[in-house]
């Protein structure tokens, strides 16, 4: 156990190397070592973990982290162990994730944007499975928290969160929690994976693909990303199943969003009736959009009202299968902002899998 800046800071993980923080910390203490006496009765700390992506928006998150730190201990410090975990590459996240849950860690608190929040909700699985605490007999599971940080907090617009680290702070200080959905997408082959906001396929997803190389443009880089991807766009008939149902012919599909959550591309209310908590899905379709059509109606993709224009049709579902009519093999699938490959997908969801501090 060391003292830091008034604050007591244990390292979760058996593995040290997924845990990167500052100062060093050691490896041979868990979670009995960390009860205190306060008033005379034994209380104990609540053990969190924050994944940080100092690289983020051009290491902008790494900046503002380090100003927010000082505040985030004299407001945690008295009643939490704090453990700062900064990720060196892409999955770091993931593995940062895993590993403090099977130690115990009371929360995760992901640190940035929607990319960095993505790899902890994967952290949360496994093997196709939850991941679960090295303990058979505790009983307490861990908790998601969020910190935004980044170039784009889309899933904090749909729970009416303001952008302020400071409001995350206070969140977490008071513990509250809810059970939240989490998205699942399986493909043919390789390990499912895991999305807590928008998954969506073909332009809107090749959008993003492209978007990801102007990071540098803030929150313009979605839209220079969306005209790119019109260059030798096709609009693609696509196979659907909805719900184990039979599978129905969509024709012409320009974009097709699975919305967990409203809002995706760095504020756009794609699936504006979506509820992380409803069980289910709001799958949008877009067809036979023309170029000039997506610079027409780009404000009413933003502000939600998109739904009554031509073209445009909404649904809801628990579980989605995609297929491309032909052998492309070139519709592009992404979630949350984050490349998967191609076309054919599974969508399925998993109710109140995880809690989220809210």
């Amino acid at each position: 156990m060391i003292i830091y800046q008034g604050v007591v800071v244990v390292a979760m993980a058996r593995n040290p190397s997924l845990i990167r923080a500052q100062p060093p910390m050691p490896s041979d203490l868990t979670s009995s070592d960390c009860s205190v006496l306060r008033g005379g009765a034994s209380f104990r700390r609540r053990e969190l973990i924050f994944v940080v992506n100092p690289r983020g928006a051009n290491g902008t998150t790494g900046q503002q982290w380090k100003k927010l730190l000082p505040y985030l201990r004299s407001r945690l410090g008295n009643d939490c162990n704090i453990c700062e975990s900064l990720t060196s590459g892409p999955s770091h996240a993931i593995d940062i994730t895993r590993e403090a849950i099977r130690e115990g860690a009371d929360a995760v608190i992901a640190v940035g944007g929607d990319g960095t929040l993505h790899e902890v909700v994967n952290g949360f699985f496994c093997g196709g499975k939850p991941v679960c605490n090295y303990d058979m007999n505790s009983s307490h599971s861990t908790a998601l928290g969020i910190i935004p940080l980044g170039t784009g907090s889309d899933f904090a617009r749909t729970l009416g969160w303001k952008n302020d680290p400071h409001d995350a702070i206070e969140r977490i200080a008071k513990g509250l929690k809810s059970k939240i959905d989490v998205g699942c997408i399986a493909g043919e082959i390789g390990e499912s994976h895991y999305f807590i906001n928008v998954a969506d396929i073909h332009l809107s997803a090749k959008a993003g693909y492209y978007a990801s190389r102007y990071k540098k443009f803030g929150n313009l880089c979605y839209v220079i990303g969306a005209l790119q991807a019109f260059f030798r766009h096709h609009n693609q008939d696509l196979r659907i199943k909805v719900d184990e149902g039979e599978w129905e012919v969509c024709s012409q599909v320009t974009a097709l969003c699975i919305g967990n959550a409203k809002y995706f591309g760095g504020g756009m209310k794609i699936t504006p009736n979506a509820n992380p908590s409803s069980g289910d899905y709001e799958m949008v379709i877009l067809q036979d959009f023309k170029w000039y059509d997506f610079i027409l109606k780009l404000h009413k993709l933003y502000n939600g009202t998109h739904l009554s224009v031509k073209n445009v049709s909404s649904r809801r579902a628990r579980s989605i299968e995609i297929e491309e009519i032909g052998s492309s093999g070139s519709i592009f699938v992404q979630s949350d902002g984050e490349f998967l490959g191609f076309l054919p997908r599974k969508f399925s969801i998993l109710p109140g899998v995880i809690e989220l501090l809210c």
